[in-house]
């Protein structure tokens, strides 16, 4: 069966990518050329794979995937530039000084590489605390350089590519306290003239939830900033998050198709606002490789993307596609 193409069909709509890794081109190279206009570097664009040591930058893995993206006719997003996570340890030795020489170093580096290739880049991922009692995530780069770090990353990596796109990456960024907390960020940064151009929605969801009146609510106070919306890292666990079982060695009936009625009324919501959500990326290809294999359930086979284990629509694909 010949299976209608996600980016053809969304053309008129926004951008509809999904990740790649270093294997990714020759394991799922079918789906990627046929169904995405964008891709993301799962990790290769990292400062722990590009810059592993000190003074010793490492882009052949980073060089291919992109070169890969723009000899099929795809765009690159960038991710991520400033994240605690995935960061050397050396990166925040030495001292104040010498920890904002790495940070303006990679940037300045990276997103000069691939000026004109790189079209966006999550600058920033995941700066702020998840629950009340605090702002800013108590991260390396706040507590040794202070929070103008934030805006010397932005202000770097505008400077070393000003048409790139800047985006503000979060996850939970439906969930009403940090949907606010990324709004008082986001018109913060606005305020401070700081180079801000889109809010990256992660969208790590379930079956069960997000409400689908929340991810409305977080796209219209996001787009009443200004901002554009880029949805970064969907996907919909089959599994909700108090749900600890790790015995199915495939979906029990019905997980599938809840999930694709989910993925249907979701994709029905962001075409809504194609004004605003500009591109839609699944942070997987197909449910042989997904990071939800060992999150939050270390070993448990999560089904969570639009093309099964070999590589064949899901009824949510049918659902995504027949509108």
């Amino acid at each position: 069966m010949i299976i209608q193409s996600l980016k053809e069909r969304y053309k008129d709509y926004f951008d509809v990518g999904g990740i790649v890794w270093p294997d990714a081109p020759k394991t799922h190279g079918e789906l990627i050329k046929q169904h995405f206009s964008t891709l993301t570097c799962e990790n290769m664009m990292k400062p722990e794979h590009l810059l592993p040591e000190r003074g010793r930058f490492t882009f052949e893995e980073a060089d291919k995937l992109l070169d890969y993206a723009l000899q099929n006719g795809m765009k690159m997003r960038g991710h991520a530039l400033v994240w605690h996570n995935q960061t050397p340890g050396w990166f925040f030795e030495g001292g104040r000084d010498a920890v904002l020489a790495n940070l303006k170093e990679f940037i300045r580096t990276v997103v000069g590489r691939y000026k004109g290739k790189v079209f966006c880049w999550d600058a920033l991922n995941e700066v702020l605390v998840d629950s009340s009692g605090g702002f800013l995530r108590k991260t390396p780069y706040l507590e040794i350089i202070g929070e103008e770090y934030i805006d010397i990353a932005l202000q770097t990596a505008h400077d070393a590519d000003p048409d790139a796109l800047l985006f503000y990456n979060e996850y939970n960024e439906c969930e009403p306290e940090k949907r606010d907390r990324i709004v008082t960020f986001v018109k913060g940064l606005k305020e401070r003239g700081l180079p801000i151009h889109g809010i990256g929605m992660q969208a790590h969801w379930y079956n069960s939830n997000p409400d689908l009146d929340e991810i409305r609510a977080a796209i219209e106070q996001y787009a009443a900033l200004g901002m554009i919306v880029h949805v970064t890292e969907l996907e919909l666990s089959v599994f909700d998050w108090e749900d600890h079982r790790t015995d199915l060695k495939e979906p029990l009936p019905g997980m599938l198709e809840k999930q694709a009625e989910r993925y249907g009324e979701i994709f029905e919501l962001f075409r809504e606002y194609k004004d605003v959500v500009r591109c839609v990326t699944t942070w997987g290809v197909a449910d042989d490789y997904t990071w939800l294999d060992d999150f939050p359930q270390k070993g448990r086979k999560n089904w969570p993307l639009l093309f099964d284990v070999n590589h064949r629509s899901k009824p949510a694909l049918e659902r995504v596609l027949g509108f």
